[in-house]
C-alpha cells in the first residue's frame, strides 16, 4: 500500500484575468501526474487565493495570469502568506511574464516562473523536486 503523502496543489487565477484553458491544462496534468489539484476559478483576490491556500492545506499555489498584473499580485500573494505565517508553501507563477519582471518576483518569494513553451513536464518535475 502507498503510504506516500499526495502532493496538494491550488490552482489559482488572480485578477481580472478571465482565460483559463492554460491553467486548466496544468492542473489536469498535474492530477495525472497523481497530484491533487484545487482550482479556485477565475477572477480570484490575492486574499482568496491565500485563504484557500491554507483551508486547503496545500503545499504548492500555482498562479496563472495573463493580464500582466503579476507585478502586484503575485507579490501581494507572498506579503499576504507571510502576514498569516506561511512560509512553507511553494509558489509558482506562470502566463504572460516579460523576463524583464521575473526577478523582482522571484525577490518578492516566488519560487519560479513557467512562461509560454513551458512543458506540463516541466513544471511537474520542479514540483516533485521542490515540495
Amino acid at each position: 500500500m502507498n503510504t506516500q503523502k499526495k502532493i496538494r496543489v491550488l490552482a489559482a487565477k488572480p485578477g481580472l484575468d478571465g482565460h483559463d484553458r492554460g491553467v486548466k491544462v496544468v492542473a489536469s496534468a498535474l492530477m495525472d501526474a497523481g497530484m491533487e489539484v484545487v482550482y479556485t476559478g477565475l477572477r480570484q483576490t490575492p486574499a482568496q487565493i491565500v485563504e484557500s491556500a491554507i483551508q486547503e492545506d496545500v503545499d504548492v499555489i500555482a498562479m496563472s495570469i495573463l493580464s500582466g498584473a503579476h507585478d502586484y499580485l503575485f507579490p501581494k500573494v507572498m506579503e499576504m502568506l507571510k502576514e498569516k505565517g506561511v512560509e512553507d508553501m511553494l509558489v509558482l507563477g506562470g502566463g504572460i511574464i516579460p523576463d524583464e519582471d521575473i526577478p523582482a518576483l522571484k525577490d518578492s518569494g516566488i519560487a519560479e516562473i513557467f512562461g509560454p513553451g513551458t512543458t506540463t513536464e516541466q513544471i511537474i518535475d520542479y514540483i516533485r523536486d521542490n515540495v
